[in-house]
């Protein structure tokens, strides 16, 4: 056989051992909806949920991505995004596609990229309107996964769907099952305490204590809250999230305040928590809160139960440390043994290529 002959029945094989392992599937996600999709998938546009992607897919599955929303990761955390970029600088060149609420997101380059998938939040699937036709008509799977519903099955479903788009079914099942355990045993100690509900406000305190910002309802925060058999102030008044009227907040009583921030309020009044932080910045920033007319009067204030949380941290599988910090937090006598932000630490420390230091979670006690 000449070279060329052998040549090209190499290349055939190579061609053919390629397509041996590409396998196209049916993925069901979050939405019920049924996708079909080459797997593993080699060419990935990511709009959301970028450390959960790395953790269950690991980091070689940022090889295959060929597009991200950037402003979701780099404007929204640009912190974490700096943690990195500086770590794997490469971040930086792919191609940015835009945001959905920012009504940036450009359906022109996400098609030029030709993509095998879009990996899309619930949230920017249904922000996409009609756009999601545009994007089906071009022969472009967009498969749907949900963290910000911030419940047990949606957050073990997206994990194992990640799981199978990278081809770490395993790992993502290891990642899912420790979730559902930390989730469920948390809910254990409650249900069998039967201690009585404490009233809890939340907000994301990124305005500062002068302008009340917007706290939730049914989803994020929110969701917790219910989830850990808390009284939640603002389901009266807030569906998913918005802002409560002071008088209401005052007249509701919480036990328990939670205020969620990021690195960003390390400028101005705003609540800072994050990458970088330091605590000492982080406890004054929530001290700042107490000197809001008529909270000096709040069961919460009164008894030292103001506390700040990374908002960083949620909406991710990496959540379940949060959940046991207001768990903690909510019935304090329940979780002595367990350090949240240690555990949050830890799982970055198992499963992700870089650790980030700061200020996570917070309490003012005088």
């Amino acid at each position: 056989m000449n070279r060329c002959a052998v040549f090209i029945l190499m290349l055939g094989m190579s061609v053919f051992a390629g397509l041996a392992q590409a396998k196209m599937t049916i993925i069901d996600d979050v939405l019920g909806r049924k996708v079909e999709v080459d797997l593993p998938a080699q060419r990935v546009i990511l709009g959301f949920y970028a450390e959960d992607y790395i953790a269950i897919g690991t980091e070689s599955a940022l090889d295959n991505v060929v597009g991200i929303s950037r402003d979701t990761w780099e404007g929204w955390r640009p912190a974490s995004w700096n943690l990195y970029t500086n770590y794997r600088p490469s971040l930086k060149e792919i191609p940015d596609v835009g945001e959905v609420e920012a009504q940036t997101f450009s359906i022109e380059k996400v098609i030029s990229l030709k993509p095998g998938v879009i990996l899309l939040a619930d949230w920017q699937y249904q922000g996409l309107g009609t756009d999601v036709e545009r994007l089906e008509s071009a022969g472009i799977p967009i498969v749907v996964i949900d963290y910000n519903a911030q419940t047990l099955d949606r957050h073990v479903k997206s994990t194992q769907i990640i799981g199978a788009l990278t081809g770490q079914e395993k790992r993502a099942q290891e990642i899912a099952d420790d979730y559902q355990h930390t989730i469920e045993s948390t809910l254990q100690r409650i249900e069998t305490a039967k201690l009585p509900k404490p009233r809890i406000y939340v907000e994301f305190g990124n305005k500062g204590p002068s302008q009340y910002s917007f706290t939730y309802g049914k989803n994020m925060w929110g969701a917790v809250i219910n989830m850990l058999g808390g009284d939640n102030i603002a389901t009266p008044f807030v569906e998913w999230w918005g802002t409560m009227n002071p008088e209401q907040v005052l007249a509701s009583r919480p036990d328990v305040v939670f205020l969620a921030g990021t690195e960003s309020g390390m400028t101005g009044n705003a609540i800072a928590m994050g990458q970088g932080v330091d605590r000492k910045l982080a406890e004054a920033r929530l001290a700042g809160y107490k000197k809001r007319t008529g909270w000096e009067q709040m069961p919460a204030v009164k008894n030292g139960r103001v506390y700040g949380i990374y908002q960083g941290a949620s909406r991710t599988i990496l959540d379940a440390s949060m959940v046991q910090f207001m768990a903690k937090s909510m019935y304090p006598s329940l979780f002595e043994d367990i350090n949240p932000e240690q555990e949050y630490l830890d799982f970055y420390k198992k499963y992700l290529p870089v650790v980030p230091t700061g200020t996570f979670t917070a309490q003012i006690t005088e």
